[in-house]
């Protein structure tokens, strides 16, 4: 048994892609492996910014022997058949065996693969893996054919054993496989030789490299919080930011800095995106004030003057990019108070939404009509609404969403303010794109659930009139995510919004059914994590008012629950025996039986049980759907299941007497009809 280290190291690798990078390094080359016979104990795989790493343990030193039994052509097959068998195998004549067939005397071959040394199996699949490595983006530098992310310099490919280590002969476009690596590029750029695994993070650790990511980030996540919390602060927390910057650096040296006094008044969002999007800065709190007012960069590498120097370049910096984000805001905030953001919202006629759809402004035409119409369903005051569709599109003029616009919405919250708009607008203004994602709070004020609404139908509606419709992986304009954000909306916010409705008020020509059926499709998908089976959710919406997604999902619940209990389960049992018998006698009788069960007719008391129990039930549960309290008329449902029970124990249907055998079916089809009426039992599997 051995163990393999491989190491290619680059010029650096952008952040992020090293992960990817580091586990498709990991599954080319395992994968390979077990492909060629070579099976192992373990595998891990590590990035840093100029490297990527694998280490295998427990490996073969070479792949079995493998014998192969292959069935031949018929011995009087023609002679070019036989020909083109015996070159599949690499055999002569005399070296196959005739047996008997089915068909006939047939050649048999036993085809015998000699084992390979692990060297080189891994010399062919390093290669390999690393001609199609599955980058992104990568580049052709030199004279060699060979495509990496950045230029490639060396590979480490070494196996080691108890008896020591020896470099797998392996060379790629010049660059030649050795037991040599470098360490950081300015503390420790000197060459060092590596016998593994363990002695290669070992030295690379003396030679200020951290090999793993997850290392390099809680040492950065640690320091950062002890700076802050030695002067009074706190860090905000950033996961995205913290992930990208431990893949900038190899040996990572946290310096905390001073926001200038003249920045301090800005909003805290642009002091963090403008830190975080121009120097990868990480924002720190003040305590007592709420402010951001100091900051974190990670250096990669130690200085003798313990990184002023470093950090006063960054302060320079940080300074000339808060200053334009300085003009952006108060000039933003003039044009904002001079005229209600009236400047802005002309500026939209000519900034183009979509070459088929129009621009911004018609947009928002669209939006303040059908904000108004949907006011109502979110119990919003409609002239609110209107008011506030008007301008939840204006920040997209200004020059601060211009210079960041992943601050959309918020710098409308703070423009709108300032133009001395209601709460209710400011409030809309900055939530109306959510939710953006499975985890994004949800708008629950009136005049922001509206507009938010608004929103994600016009664009639903709109792409939709167009044919642009997502496809397979492909969503370039977000509509799964739209469509999300209209059922979260409509969930969260308990809101009985028919959807045929409101997408008739939006853009006209839109295939309404079609647009219906992908908002339940995704309805499926998000109510699968709440343990919504898909087929309970097809239940619900083949019932009428399928396009009030509150409605489908307190009867999918409702009937998801009943399902889980014994009765529930039984009784669905009997519904589906009794629509077989009923539908199979429609079917052989060519009549329908729906009507004319009579207890008088009734000669069991397992009939006339069945007959009471309907009787009982059938009014609670017309009651309860009408008052949409599902769980009461699944509760009314289950209690039907001793009866059913009972009746298919006891009562042939299918007897001599025929008047007796009619008044059963059509017992049984008032049976069938009363389940139906609370969801579409027949289309639930099992």
């Amino acid at each position: 048994m051995s163990d393999l280290l491989i190491e290619l190291f680059s010029e650096e690798i952008p952040a992020r892609m090293q992960l990817k990078a580091a586990e498709d390094l990991k599954k080319l080359i395992t994968n390979g492996l077990v492909e060629a016979g070579l099976t192992y104990s373990g595998a891990a795989a590590f990035s840093t910014p100029r490297r990527l790493v694998l280490t295998v343990q427990g490996l073969l030193d070479e792949s079995p022997t493998v014998c192969e039994e292959r069935k031949g052509p018929r011995v009087d097959a023609s002679e070019k058949a036989l020909e083109g068998f015996l070159r599949s195998t690499g055999l002569d004549r005399k070296a196959l065996e005739i047996r008997n067939d089915k068909k006939g005397q047939v050649y048999f071959a036993t085809v015998q693969t000699p084992g390979r040394l692990a060297a080189v199996i891994i010399a062919e699949l390093l290669e390999k893996s690393v001609r199609s490595f599955p980058w992104p983006k990568s580049m052709r530098w030199g004279v060699g054919s060979l495509r990496w992310v950045r230029p490639l310099h060396t590979i480490i490919c070494l196996l080691s054993d108890e008896a020591g280590a020896q470099v797998v002969p392996l060379e790629i476009d010049g660059i030649t496989a050795s037991d040599h690596t470098s360490g950081h590029r300015f503390m420790a750029p000197k060459p060092f030789l590596v016998t593994g695994f363990e002695d290669y993070a070992a030295k690379l650790k003396r030679n200020y490299v951290i090999l793993q990511p997850a290392e390099r980030s809680e040492m950065i996540l640690q320091e950062a919080e002890n700076q802050a919390f030695a002067c009074g602060h706190e860090l905000v927390s950033d996961p995205s930011l913290l992930a990208e910057v431990s893949g900038l650096v190899e040996w990572p040296v946290v310096l905390m800095g001073s926001i200038e006094s003249e920045f301090l008044d800005l909003p805290p969002e642009v002091l963090r995106t403008s830190m975080k999007e121009h120097q990868k800065f990480f924002s720190l709190r003040n305590v007592k004030t709420g402010r951001i007012e100091r900051f974190i960069t990670v250096a990669n590498r130690e200085t003798a003057d313990q990184g002023d120097t470093i950090l006063k370049g960054n302060q320079k910096v940080l300074s000339a990019r808060l200053s334009d984000a300085k003009f952006f805001w108060e000039n933003d905030l003039r044009v904002a108070k001079a005229d209600g953001m009236a400047t802005w919202l002309a500026m939209l006629a000519d900034v183009t939404f979509h070459n088929k759809l129009g621009s911004e402004a018609a947009r928002i035409k669209r939006l303040v009509s059908l904000s108004q119409d949907l006011a109502p369903f979110a119990k919003a005051d409609p002239a609110l609404a209107k008011e506030a569709a008007l301008v939840v599109k204006a920040d997209l003029a200004s020059e601060m969403v211009y210079e960041f616009p992943e601050l959309q919405g918020l710098m409308g919250r703070y423009y709108s303010q300032a133009s001395g708009l209601a709460d209710d607008i400011a409030q809309a203004c900055e939530m109306h794109y959510a939710p953006l994602g499975p985890s994004d709070a949800v708008p629950d004020a009136p005049v922001s659930i509206a507009v938010a609404l608004a929103d994600k139908i016009d664009k639903l509606t709109a792409f939709w009139a167009i044919d642009e419709k997502p496809t397979g992986s492909k969503d370039p304009y977000a509509l799964r995510r739209a469509a999300l954000g209209v059922i979260r909306l409509v969930l969260e916010n308990e809101l009985a919004l028919p959807l045929l409705t409101a997408f008739s008020k939006a853009y006209p020509g839109a295939d309404t059914e079609n647009l219906l059926g992908f908002l339940h499709d995704r309805l499926k998908v998000f109510l699968r994590d709440q343990d919504i089976r898909h087929d309970i959710i097809d239940a619900a919406v083949a019932m009428e008012g399928s396009d009030d997604l509150m409605l489908v999902t307190r009867r999918a619940r409702a009937l998801a629950t009943c399902l889980k209990t014994a009765d529930g389960e039984n009784l669905l049992q009997g519904f589906k025996r009794a629509n077989n018998i009923v539908m199979q006698a429609e079917q052989k009788d060519g009549v329908e039986y729906s009507y004319g069960a009579d207890i008088k007719f009734a000669e069991t008391d397992e009939e006339r049980a069945l007959f009471a129990a309907l009787e009982t039930n059938e009014p609670v549960i017309k009651k309860a759907i009408q008052a949409q309290d599902f769980t009461l008329a699944m509760e009314s449902l289950a209690s039907l299941r001793p009866s059913v029970d009972g009746f298919f124990d006891a009562v042939q249907v299918n007897t001599d007497k025929q008047v007796v055998r009619r008044n059963r079916l059509n017992l049984l089809s008032r049976m069938r009809s009363v389940c139906l009426a609370v969801a579409d039992l027949s289309r639930i599997e099992g």
